[in-house]
């Protein structure tokens, strides 16, 4: 069994929902010592960019951005879709603590060893 987990992320403000049950399966993984891995893509690479998690508040749920800063800091990982971010023309120099924009590459190198991913 790998000891590895990722999370495809594709919605932030246009499905707060998706974008918040994300970060809490992320966060529940990273806390059963799992090398977790949320992967933005399509519309979710808006979350890279400082002040948009601010703006999501589930009902029920601890706001995205505390679920954000949570993950990181108990060691999850958070990598960016290269071409979805540049196609959105967003801020390199405004990415929140954490998140690095990678290639495609680097996210099969992730899940190379048969890790198991959910998709949002």
């Amino acid at each position: 069994m790998s000891g590895k987990f990722c999370i495809n992320l594709t919605c932030s403000t246009d499905n707060t929902d998706r974008a918040t049950v994300a970060f809490v399966v992320a966060n529940a993984a990273v806390a059963s010592d799992k090398d977790t891995l949320v992967f933005l893509s399509i519309e979710a690479v808006r979350l890279s960019q400082k002040g948009v998690a601010e703006t999501i508040h589930e009902e029920g749920f601890a706001p995205l951005k505390d679920l954000m800063n949570s993950f990181i800091e108990a060691g999850g990982k958070i990598f960016v879709c290269s071409p979805c971010f540049k196609k959105r023309k967003l801020d390199e120099d405004n990415l929140v603590d954490g998140a690095l924009i990678v290639g495609g590459a680097k996210l099969v190198e992730f899940m190379a060893d048969g890790c198991p991913s959910l998709s949002y």
